[in-house]
């Protein structure tokens, strides 16, 4: 069994979030299941749940500001696009950008197609300024073999409308990125590379620094897939160097249907929209329109705006713990979590072995039983993990497995869900019958 990195066997390190009273802030987890057990809630990967305050602040938007933004002269419609700026400034300030680069998308998968086709729309707009970042015919978009299917499907369909070529980054066998040929793959034809910061299956964290560093000696644009990152630790798109981060609210304690699409601003301010009608428009006529600067170029329509304010709400309780301490706290659960499934007979972890640029995803499979039989167990126990391919199937397929079991974590969870965790992954041993030989230290 591989040890987790700077841990001594066997111990709980003290962890730097006080979960008790950060469980109390969510209602959800007062709640029971499955005939009155507790719930044990390792699924914030997939969504997370909400604070109490999230969930005031999007009740109070409804009960007493609810209007349309940016539409209307009356209180109420004031009061709405105060809220909803208010909202956004937080944002920016929450990864380091300015805020006329932020973008309110409905989530991460909305975020990137928003670029990719920006992307493909710039070779035909009428304005030239809008065809600096064109792809076409002889391009190439470069991804990587971990990516989740929103950071790879939409540069599929952005090769197939245009013309241009997709390659990518492949895997090591601990589950890292393989950069041996970095300089081959990103190159003179490449125009942008797209690159998830933290697998959402495997938990890595990229090593972004000589990704971007290559892309910017070939010119190409560099798009960051944060929804696993920003939710669990700082990032500051300042130092991170690329020109677009996009994340989802959902992941990150706040509500559903509401994502940021960043971009350095001279970027958006050079790309068409993806999305036309109302709200994003400068002057229209008959015989044409002209649109509006960044971001209200790419926000077509009313904006979701009770989800922008619960995000924001769900900002500012992230900063109130502050995000070193998020990314101490899931860094000390995923070592014990690690050291503890890696000692049960019969349990393969699909990634990183160690706390070594990981983050707390970690995905395992089961001698014997399948993963959705696992979850299923684990289900009748009151514990939510996620099962199958994680909108990954390029990773299960490159690790030979048909599936995983996963199990994320964040800011309310504790030792406790771990134990959990693992006791319940042995009551599927027992109830399948599996005894695997014990496993070798």
């Amino acid at each position: 069994m591989t040890q987790t990195a700077s841990r001594p066997p066997g111990t709980r390190v003290p962890l730097p979030l006080d979960v008790e009273a950060i469980r109390a802030d969510f209602p959800i987890l007062t709640r029971t299941v499955r005939d009155g057990k507790r719930l044990v809630y390792l699924d914030s990967g997939a969504t997370s749940q909400k604070p109490r305050s999230v969930l005031d602040a999007e009740r109070d938007f409804y009960e007493n500001h609810n209007a349309a933004p940016h539409r209307g002269a009356h209180q109420l419609a004031e009061e709405a696009t105060g809220l909803y700026e208010a909202a956004r400034a937080r944002i920016a300030a929450f990864i380091g950008g300015a805020v006329e680069e932020v973008v309110f998308t409905r989530n991460t998968t909305d975020a990137i197609n928003t670029v990719a086709y920006a992307l493909s729309n710039a070779a035909t707009a009428k304005e030239p300024s809008f065809r600096r970042y064109a792809v076409g015919q002889g391009d190439e978009i470069v991804v990587t073999e971990m990516e989740h299917h929103a950071n790879l499907v939409p540069w599929q369909q952005l090769c197939e409308r245009t013309g241009a070529t997709l390659r990518w980054l492949g895997l090591t066998d601990d589950g890292r990125l393989d950069l041996s040929d970095l300089a081959t793959v990103v190159n003179e034809r490449t125009k942008l590379v797209a690159v998830t910061q933290q697998s959402n299956i495997l938990g890595t964290i990229n090593p972004l620094e000589p990704i971007v560093a290559r892309a910017r000696e070939v010119g190409a644009l560099v798009l960051v897939d944060g929804a696993q990152s920003v939710p669990h630790q700082p990032v500051d798109v300042a130092t991170l160097g690329a020109d677009f981060l996009v994340f989802s609210g959902h992941k990150m304690l706040g509500p559903t249907g509401v994502g940021v699409l960043w971009g350095r601003y001279e970027v958006l301010d050079a790309l068409p929209p993806f999305l036309t009608g109302g709200s994003m428009i400068e002057v229209v006529r008959m015989e044409g329109s002209t649109f509006m600067p960044p971001p209200q170029r790419f926000e077509a329509g009313v904006p979701m705006t009770a989800q922008v304010v619960g995000l924001g709400a769900a900002v500012a309780y992230l900063q109130d713990l502050g995000m070193d301490r998020v990314q101490a706290h899931e860094e000390a659960l995923t070592g014990y979590a690690l050291e503890q499934l890696q000692a049960v007979p019969g349990v393969t972890v699909i990634g990183p072995p160690d706390t070594v640029a990981r983050g707390g995803a970690v995905s395992f499979t089961v001698e014997g039983i399948h993963p959705h039989d696992v979850g299923q167990v684990l289900d009748d126990l009151g514990i939510a993990v996620r099962v199958g391919h994680h909108c990954a199937w390029p990773v299960v397929r490159r690790y030979g497995v048909p599936a995983t079991t996963r199990a994320t974590f964040y800011v309310h969870t504790g030792y406790d869900d771990v134990d959990a965790l693992v006791e319940g992954v042995r009551a599927a041993q027992r109830f399948f019958g599996v005894t695997p030989e014990e496993a070798t230290a």
